[in-house]
């Protein structure tokens, strides 16, 4: 599992879902963003082929399955997710939870919300990047690959009606859980859904044998 943090978090942030990982089975990686903790770059455009590249650490490390890796991504760490499994065979399944839109971080980067670090040359690439790309359209690219969608109902940041219309341009497998209440935080630490995420996941990738 690769674990991808949003905008102004870092990697020990979601340790508490990498225990979840182990306890589970499942090796997992988390890494700091471009712009973000230990990184020594700007957050720039390149932050997207990260994944992919983490991606392949993760499949080489022995005892890894290569044909079992997915990506958990909260926030704008879930827009990553969704584009890398759209963009590469690796990928094999995604949870996303309160997955940003490119119209909720370009909103963000424009009122300079987003918390990472990036120049004005590397904040321009980014508005520019974000404007070639739409969500919905990866959500369909992604096809068969199993998609776990989580968002509060509370959440005041990315509204839960945009995780509802990503569902329903997923293919199967899916599954959308909407929680009552709670904010934009409160699904990224939340223990029982550690357990029910990975539990849906590992039955998708059966599925799909």
């Amino acid at each position: 599992m690769v674990i991808v943090h949003g905008a102004g978090s870092r990697k020990e942030n979601h340790a508490d879902f990498g225990r979840a990982c182990a306890a589970a089975g499942w090796a997992s990686i988390a890494y700091d963003q471009r712009g973000h903790g230990a990184s020594e770059d700007e957050m720039t455009p390149g932050a997207l082929t990260d994944v992919a590249a983490i991606a392949g650490v993760l499949a080489g490390v022995d005892g890894v399955d290569p044909e079992r890796i997915c990506i958990r991504g909260s926030s704008m760490g879930g827009w990553m997710a969704i584009h890398a499994a759209a963009a590469g065979e690796r990928i094999r399944g995604v949870i996303a939870i309160c997955p940003a839109g490119e119209q909720h971080l370009l909103r963000g980067l424009r009122r300079d919300e987003l918390e990472f670090r990036a120049g004005p040359e590397a904040i321009r690439a980014l508005e520019a990047w974000l404007a070639e790309h739409d969500l919905r359209d990866a959500v369909e690219r992604m096809g068969p690959t199993p998609l776990l969608l989580i968002h509060a109902e509370g959440d005041d940041q990315i509204p839960s009606e945009w995780s509802r219309e990503l569902h329903e341009r997923a293919a199967e497998p899916r599954r959308l859980i909407v929680l009552p209440g709670g904010h934009h935080r409160s699904a990224q630490h939340d223990p029982e859904l550690h357990g029910i995420a990975l539990r849906w996941l590992e039955r998708a990738l059966v599925s799909r044998r």
